[in-house]
């Protein structure tokens, strides 16, 4: 992993860790308005660090390319319950961009596809959990053990297992959270194991559709991308 990807996760963990304490301290808060104050302070070192990398026009194109086909993909899918590939899309975009950019793909393909599915108090939730999943899979991109250049079947069947694990213990109940926050009339722990249980069925679903996204177009679009890359000069 690089040294800026180092920096950027540790960054993203102090803040949270930040800004966790000063929610705990300042308890007239309430807890919508705290989860939304952290996940803004989440995002900012994506957003920092993006802004003073000086992006190549090109490089921002192409991220805006996958962004939109991010929100086509859900957008294709819509009249099937749950069944959402925009997920994977976002992963696919971290692997072959890295986690700053897979990041901003997967928060503004949630910013974007709410204007055709609704905005709402849940927005900066899914803002945050499709950034996490972009973030995730571009640090795993990071590593290597996900080359952008194209995977083996044996990396991809990975990659979709990993892709369904994410969004089933973290991306869905991240989303879930809001609904906890909004519909639940006080936070308990019986509300809000509730409020998860009653999600999973809905997030299987969402990572299985992940999964078989992962499985079937990860290799077509790092490839794409790859050749894009190299035309335009941006490895």
């Amino acid at each position: 992993m690089s040294k800026s990807a180092y920096r950027l996760v540790l960054a993203g963990l102090a803040v949270l860790v930040l800004a966790a304490t000063a929610v705990i301290t300042v308890q007239r808060v309430s807890p919508y308005v705290a989860a939304v104050l952290i996940i803004a302070l989440a995002a900012a070192p994506f957003l920092i660090s993006f802004e003073r990398s000086r992006p190549d026009a090109r490089e921002v194109v192409l991220m805006a390319v996958l962004t939109a086909l991010a929100v086509a993909s859900r957008a294709a899918f819509a009249f099937v319950p749950h069944f959402k590939p925009m997920a994977g899309v976002v992963m696919i975009a971290g692997i072959a961009l890295g986690p700053r950019a897979g990041f901003l793909v997967g928060a503004l393909a949630a910013l974007a596809s709410g204007f055709l599915f609704g905005q709402g108090p849940w927005t900066p939730f899914q803002m945050l959990a499709f950034g996490a999943a972009g973030a995730a899979a571009g640090l795993l991109g990071a590593c290597g053990a996900f080359p952008r250049a194209g995977l083996s079947l044996g990396q991809r069947v990975g990659l979709a297992a990993g892709g369904f694990v994410f969004v089933v213990l973290v991306l869905g109940p991240i989303l879930d959270t809001s609904t906890l926050f909004l519909m639940a009339s006080s936070l308990t722990p019986a509300s809000a194991a509730a409020v998860y249980l009653a999600g999973l069925p809905v997030n299987t679903v969402h990572g299985a559709a992940t999964a078989l996204t992962l499985l079937l177009a990860a290799n077509p679009l790092l490839g794409q991308i790859a050749r894009v890359r190299r035309k335009y000069g941006l490895e």
